[in-house]
């Protein structure tokens, strides 16, 4: 089975700079996935900008969807996103909680967690973390709440690199896949990466065969890919 975590930056050409579905779904298809995690993606509202971006990467790829906001924008909707190739047979979106005070001067951003239960029993998690230390706190507790320990998969953009300890709770839980990697690799920004910020964790039950971080251009992200047998 190929797993792949993507944000997508509202599927923006990070090299055009405009709304470019195909590219977004050329990178999902080329990396032969059979379960996307979406990150940064836009749902239906008022303004034009925002469509229904995850229904349409599920027609261009031939792939089940579900989409999660975690944010109502007078515009419309903002959140995360799962396809798959395997039916969805249930969807939590869960939020997670804001701190109760904010204790620094970053940007604070409401996330949630998307859980999709697959055919299979196979568990999916799909999260973007925030981008301060008692959000990133938030979302760990969150996320380990609702993982399970048979058939899980936990995906997305943690904003942290890989030596930060916010997520030693999760690799003392979980296989990250990254393990797998034959050397370095990072994820942003996509057209010249200096940090891998980007994730996919596995329960422990789940054997992790490869793992890459292909050299795509498509949103500000390089797609995150793993490889694994259940």
């Amino acid at each position: 089975m190929k797993i792949m975590s993507f944000n997508t930056q509202h599927c923006k050409n990070y090299i055009e700079g405009n709304i470019d579905f195909e590219i977004m779904a050329k990178a999902i298809v080329d990396c032969g996935a059979d379960i996307v995690g979406l990150n940064e993606m836009r749902g239906e509202g008022p303004h034009p900008d925002f469509t229904a971006q995850t229904e349409r990467l599920a027609e261009l790829t031939g792939m089940h969807c579900y989409f999660a906001p975690a944010l109502h924008l007078k515009k419309g909707l903002y959140g995360n996103a799962i396809l798959s190739k395997y039916p969805i047979e249930r969807v939590e979106n869960i939020p997670i909680p804001d701190p109760d005070v904010k204790k620094y001067n970053g940007y604070y951003e409401t996330r949630c967690v998307l859980k999709a239960t697959l055919e299979g029993g196979i568990t999916v998690l799909v999260t973007h973390f925030g981008l301060n230390p008692d959000e990133q706190e938030n979302a760990v507790r969150t996320v380990l709440t609702h993982t399970v320990q048979e058939k899980c998969i936990l995906m997305g953009d943690f904003n942290v690199v890989p030596s930060d300890p916010v997520l030693a709770p999760i690799r003392e839980k979980m296989t990250d896949t990254a393990s797998a990697f034959e050397g370095e690799r990072f994820s942003v920004p996509s057209d010249a990466p200096t940090k891998k910020i980007d994730y996919i964790f596995v329960s422990k039950d789940v054997t992790v065969m490869a793992a890459d971080i292909p050299a795509i251009v498509a949103s500000d992200h390089r797609p995150h890919t793993a490889e694994v047998e259940l």
